[in-house]
Formats: structure tokens, sequence, C-alpha cells
């Protein structure tokens, strides 16, 4: 027959201790744990026995029960650890966690609770607000701000003009001003699982930039904590795990801060801690009600090693319970820093949900790929329109900035004020002339025109000896994203006494197919080598005369399939007989430019690619790419064409090729590029269209998507070629698990290529390896690294090198070039 034994475990300020374990010693089968309120209950057989207790943050306990023949209330009393004995606490069979087992219960109830299960609907209004300051404390600031008026006193101690007493303040307002950016958005959104998204912004109103505040639009990236991972790819290098997921759970520590009553739940704060810092980029706090376990909210911050842009990052969530099943996502606060020169933007973006719509029936093709919608007359909201829909009250500070450059805006958008502010920009100056070009602008019209500068104009190191180069450009865009650039140059050879000139066209008629026509005319010199060793491209016999006449056509005829056709006709010329002028010593170069009949080449160049589930987002007069998660794909066919204008060539030529871009977990990122080309007709064909793979450089670390680190010869390929590439980059998710290399953000890369050149029986293979490190300069990212290649082939030894590159992050698609 068994007896009940039960009780409250508590601590010395007679607290209940919740999820306290209880075991019987030297019995491992016998484990019992309390509930939220400390309480426990178990039914043993009669005996003796010795009841262990732990929590996490608390000093086991060993306690005797004696069972004879009746039920026993025995209450325990545990001591607490001091801080640092708390910290090296670890959740195991033997050691309770209680803010894991409350992560726990939430996590099993995730797929019912995740409101992203669960078609729906909901209005989403987001305010962005970004003030720009100085980085230097306020003692600098103020030296700084004291010597400066000395200084403005003693330069007007002698004047006799009376100063107006008001414009400094005025100055004062004005300037801060300009140092501010606020965004209203207010948007509708619709969701189907899994992860189809609909978005049609109603409004959006932009005063000042826009450019460095976050989450504008709900389709780029989003913080579902519902979710395994978080992938944030215009805002964090890799993915991000979740702490409410079950790979969580190994990713990081839960800790049990504090209890407390409001509005009569019963919540617990739990800190998270990542395990490791090199995959587990999250540190923070998640409040979760009791008995109930859904979440109220979270303040979470990202490590900052791995963020793209930004040098803080910290978001705040909170949710509202629908009924008993759903965890709502009802607001939503992000704040984060930048950092540039002496200037720290200080950025916060918040955002409301509301007015949730569940099982809503979408229509069958509602949900494409078009990701989200903004019509004309979104941009064209007043304040009356706000005032109603604005779903956040504005700060006095907004409302003061807003007052202000309403007021500014009227009057700076008055016909006499641009014309003012044209002719400024129009006046010709010293350093204009000398260095910056001569510019003209034309508001009313849209249009601009530049000539050349003095500086622009000097061309010094030309093939054939200096040169002097009158360049002329001329733009003009139409509201409506159409746009015309276009740009001419006549240059004059100050030794060789030739005349050259260069001329090109562009016209984008369809912005929202991205359709677009080119011409160019050119009169000079070109290469017949373009993508080749910087050392090989300007060798002499790298270069020839030509004049050339190009026509092409760029245009989108479906989502993601895109075509390009060029057509040209040339002369092309031999440039021997020219002297020839450059960093080679030409007397030791014999023959140095390239000797050949002057021909006639006319040819006609095709491409198609398509990126399967392109995403995009449509702009009334635009559309802007979001990317696909499937790779993409081209076909390029080039014809030389005989006969026609007396066309000497007669040649086909034909690649295949597909690439890719994509995040391997929390690993890192790889990319890929495959091809193939061979010559399918090589009747009439010259060097100048031959297809060559391109030769090293000696110390540079060119694209490893597209060319090789140690082929030492520029390879022409007539038959078929095979041609892979793969490079990944661990964004620290590998390194940094060695110590202390967090701390440096340093980032390993790895890879490799292959190639295989049938004409030769040429085959060439590399694997890379290398550290990369990103640095800030103003707004922007660089990175530099370093890497070791070993290479092997059947035309060469094994070997290895060592080499370094330099890139720039893109700050439109937040991406690298490899």
């Amino acid at each position: 027959m068994q007896f009940q034994v039960s009780g409250t475990i508590r601590d010395e300020k007679n607290n209940p201790v919740p999820y306290a374990k209880v075991y019987i010693k030297n019995s491992t089968d016998l484990r019992f744990q309390a509930n939220s309120n400390g309480e426990y209950t178990m039914r043993l057989m009669p005996g003796e026995y010795f009841l262990i207790t732990q929590a996490l943050g608390y000093e086991e306990k060993e306690t005797i029960v004696m069972l004879i023949d009746k039920d026993v209330q025995k209450d325990i009393q545990l001591l607490t650890y001091n801080v640092l004995q708390i910290s090296d606490v670890e959740a195991s069979a033997k050691k309770s966690n209680p803010g894991r087992e409350i992560m726990l219960k939430v996590i099993e109830k995730r797929e019912k609770i995740n409101p992203w299960n669960y078609p729906h609907s909901c209005k989403v209004y987001t305010k962005a607000f970004e003030k720009i300051g100085d980085k230097k404390n306020k003692e600098e600031k103020k030296g700084k701000e004291q010597k400066i008026e000395k200084k403005e006193k003693k330069s007007t101690s002698n004047k006799k003009d009376i100063e107006d007493p008001f414009l400094e303040e005025k100055n004062k307002i004005l300037a801060e001003n300009n140092k501010m950016n606020l965004v209203e958005v207010q948007i509708d959104r619709h969701f189907m699982p899994y992860n189809k998204v609909k978005e049609v912004r109603n409004a959006y109103t932009k005063r000042g930039e826009d450019k460095d505040l976050y989450y504008l639009t709900t389709v780029k990236s989003n913080f579902n904590f519902f979710e395994n991972l978080l992938h944030l790819t215009d805002l964090h290098q890799s993915p991000v795990s979740s702490p409410i997921s079950s790979p969580g759970i190994l990713s990081y520590k839960y800790r049990l801060e504090k209890q407390y009553i409001e509005n009569g739940k019963k919540i617990h704060k739990i800190k998270i801690i990542a395990r490791n810092t090199s995959t587990s980029t999250l540190t923070g706090y998640i409040y979760v009600i009791d008995s109930i376990w859904m979440i109220q909210k979270l303040e979470l911050s990202l490590e900052k090693g791995n963020l793209l842009k930004y040098d803080q990052f910290n978001i705040f969530q909170e949710y509202e319970i629908r009924g008993d099943s759903l965890n709502v996502l009802s607001k939503q606060n992000l704040t984060y820093n930048l950092s540039f020169g002496n200037n720290l933007a200080h950025c916060k973006t918040e955002t409301v949900f509301s007015d949730y719509e569940f099982n809503k029936n979408f229509p069958a093709k509602f949900f494409t790929n078009e990701l989200a919608s903004t019509e004309k007359e979104a941009y064209e909201k007043d304040s009356i329109y706000w005032k109603k829909q604005r779903a956040l009250e504005l700060s006095e500070e907004e409302k003061k900035y807003i007052r202000i450059k309403d007021s500014i805006h009227e009057r700076l958008n008055r016909k006499d004020y641009l014309d003012s502010i044209d002719k400024v920009f129009n006046k010709l100056t010293f350093w204009k002339i000398v260095w910056f070009g001569v510019d003209h602008r034309n508001r009313e019209k849209r249009t601009q025109w530049t000539i050349n500068s003095i500086a622009a104009t000097a061309r010094p190191l030309q093939v054939t000896g200096p040169q002097i180069a009158p360049g002329f450009s001329y733009f003009k865009k139409w509201k409506n994203e159409r746009f015309i650039d276009m740009y001419d140059e006549i240059s004059y050879g100050i030794i060789d006494k030739n005349m050259f000139t260069q001329h090109w066209f562009r016209y984008r008629y369809s912005p929202f197919h991205y359709g677009t026509l080119n011409a160019s005319f050119r009169h000079g010199f070109d290469v017949i080598r373009s993508y080749d060793a910087i050392s090989q491209i300007f060798n002499p016999n790298n270069f020839i005369g030509v004049t050339t006449l190009n026509l092409g056509h760029d245009y989108e005829l479906i989502n993601g399939l895109f075509f390009d056709a060029q057509f040209s006709f040339s002369e092309r010329r031999s440039l021997d007989g020219y002297q020839f002028f450059g960093l080679y010593d030409s007397t030791q170069l014999k023959n140095y430019f390239t000797d050949f009949p002057t021909y006639q080449a006319m040819i006609g160049n095709f491409t198609l690619s398509y990126t399967p589930a392109q995403k995009y987002m449509k702009e009334p007069y635009r559309k802007v790419i979001l990317g696909s998660k499937w790779p993409t794909i081209y076909l390029l066919y080039e014809k030389g064409i005989p006969s026609i204008f007396g066309s000497d060539i007669n040649f086909d030529y034909l690649l295949f090729g597909f690439y890719q871009s994509f995040q391997v977990g929390t690993i890192g990122t790889s990319n890929y590029h495959i091809k193939s080309g061979k010559f399918l007709n090589t009747s009439r064909l010259y060097d100048a269209d031959f297809k060559y793979h391109r030769r090293s450089d000696p110390i540079w670390f060119s694209n490893p998507l597209h060319s090789f680190q140690q082929l030492e010869v520029s390879l022409p390929s007539r038959e078929i070629f095979y041609e892979a590439h793969l490079v990944h980059h661990d964004n620290g998710a590998i390194i940094n698990k060695i110590p202390l290399m967090k701390k440096i953000n340093i980032g390993l890369v790895f890879g490799g290529g292959a190639l295989y050149v049938e004409e030769f029986s040429w085959f060439h293979s590399e694997i890379l390896g290398g550290l990369e490190r990103n640095f800030k300069f103003s707004k922007r990212r660089l990175r530099i690294g370093i890497y070791g290649i070993m290479s092997y082939g059947n035309n060469i030894k094994p070997s290895t090198t060592w080499k370094v590159s330099f890139s720039v992050l893109d700050d439109r698609n937040m991406k690298w070039n490899f």
C-alpha cells in the first residue's frame, strides 16, 4: 500500500520555488517536479526515504521522510547560492533549471500558439525616426562650441552692423532639423502558411531620407521567433537561431531571473544567454505568462559582429493573447545605431499590428511572386490622413520636426526658391573648371548636363601617348522613372596627332520591365582580351584599333525571364605603325602591337536568363527585385554574321550556365557558378572573338566565381569546356568557436574550382581557404581577405600561393561580390 508525501518548496523568504526537482536518493527512477507554486506530490511505499531537492540558484537540500501508516506533509526550505555560484549552475540530471523548463513548455505549445500557422490579415502602422548626433562627448563639444563662439565674437567685434538676435536660434533649429528623418507607413498585410505574403501599402510619407531606416516593409525580413531560424538577409550575415524553438534549446541557456504579478497574471522573466556566440547571436529577456505558457513580451539584442550595416540592434516585441490559443504580435520596437565619421545616428522603428482577421479564405491566385505593391496615391497622403490613421502618438520632438519640415518643404518647393537653388548649383567656379566638372541643372525639366573638368580631360597614360579628351554628359529623368542617359567625348592624341571619339546613349522606356534601349559609337582603341590578368590587359599586343556601332535592347519578358539582344558592326585595325607609350619598356618589345589585315565584323549577341519564382515589390512606376531561393539559369548565343555590310567573320558560339547564393543554416553562405561553352562553328574566327579563360594575377585575389587564382596562361578554347566554382563564407560560425576569435570579427572562407578544356586536354583545379574581416568606413563596409590557394592540374605541378582581396558591400542589395 502506498502513502502520499506532499508539501511546498520555499526559499528563506518563504517564497515558493517553482519547478524544483525532487528525487529519492539512490533511486534514479523516482524523480518528481514541483509545479509553478512550488508544490510537489509523490506516492511511495512505507519506509525511510532521503529526499534530494534541487533548483536553479539554490543549494541542494537533503530531507529525511518516514512513511509508516499514513500520508506525510513535508515542506522544504532551500537556501540561495551567492551570485557567483548561480552563474555556474547548469541544467543536468542532478541540477534543475526552471527557466529552461518554462521555455520547454512554451516550445511544446509553439505550433498551436504560433499565429503564422494560420491564414490571416492585419493592419500595420510603422513610424521610423532617425536623429543624427555627434559622437564626441559633451565636454569636447562644448569646448569646441566655445572656441567657435569666441572666434565669431572676435571676428564681428569691429562690425558696425547690428545682428539679428533671433538668427542664431533660427539657424540652430534648421541645422537640427536637417539631422532628423521620419517615415510613416500604413500597410494591409495578408499571410497564408507557409510563407505566402502579400503587402499593400496604403500610405508612405517620407520626411528627409529613409535609406538608413529599417523595417519599412514586412516582406524582406521579419522577426518571427516562433520559427527555428530567422532569415534576416538585409540585416544579418547569417540566419539567427530563435530561442523559442527546439534547436534554440541547444543554442541558448535560460535563467529564471524574476517572477511577478501583472494584471492578475504571474509572469516569469527569463534571461537568455547564447551558449556559443559564433552561431547564437541573441541575448536578452523573454517574459512568459504562467499556466498558459505564452509569450507576453520579449527584449532581445543582436550581437554586433554579424550585423551588415548597423553597430547595435535591439528588438522589443509585445504580444496579445487571442482566446487561449494564439500568441499574436501587437507591437514591435526596433532601436539601432549607425556611426559614420564623427556622427552617430540613433534610429527607432515602432510598429503596431492591429485588426487581425483569422481563418480568412483567400482566392486561389491571391498570393503570387508580387509580395508588395504601392500605388501612386500612397505617396500623396497629407497630415489630415495621418491624424486619423496614426496608431502611435508622436513625441514632442517628432511633432516639432514635422511642423518645421512641412513649412520648409512648402517654402523650398516654390518655383522662385528652386530657381535660386539651381542658380547657385549652376554657378561657374574655379574648382568646377579644374576638378569637379561644370554642371548645369534645370529642376523644372528634370535635366542635368556636365562638361568634363580639366582634370577629367587629361588622359596621360593612353596606349599611343597622352590625350586631351573633353566630354559632355546629359541626364533626364521623368516622374514615372523613365530616363535618358548619354555621354559624348572627343579625344586628341598629343603625340600621334589622331582624333578619336566615343558616344553612348541609354533610354529606359519601361521601368517596370527594365526595358532599355542602348546605342553606342566608338572610334579609337579596344582590347582583344577584356577579362584577363591586369598585366595582360595593358600589354600592347592586346590593343587594336576599332570603329564600332552597337545597338541593343534589354527587356524582362515575364517575371524572372530577361532577354538581352545586342548587334554590333565593327572595323578592326592593327595598331602596327603607332608609337607605343606605356609602362612597358618599348625597346624590349618586338612587334609590340599585333599585326593583322583590317577586317569587318558584324556580331549578334543574345542572352536569355531565368530566375524561377523571383520575388519582387511593385512601386508605382518601377519594380524592385527581392531575389529567389532558386538559381539563375542563363543561355548565351553569339553569332558572327558573314557578308552583311562586308562582314568577314563567320562563327557560332553557345554558352550555358547557372549560379546561386544561398544560406546553409547557421553555418554561413555558399555561392556557386557552373558553366560550359563551345564554338559550334569556327569558319572565320579572329583573335578578338576567341573565348579566353582569364590568366591569374600575381597578388590580387580575383573573383573566385568567375576566375582562377593560379591559372598561369590565358587559355583560348574553341572546343567545349567545363568550369565550376564554389565559395563558402562561414560568417564567423566556425572560426568564432576558437577562443577570442569572436572579438576580432574574423570570418573563414573556403572553396575551390575546376576547369577542363577539351581542346588542349587541359585540367586545372584549385582549393582555397582564407580569413576575412569587415571594416567600416563612413556608412559602407569594406571586406579585406587573405587567402591561401593550392592548385593541381595535368599540365602543372602542385603549387601554393597567397593572395589578398578588397571588396565593398553593395548597400542597395546588402551583398558582397562573392
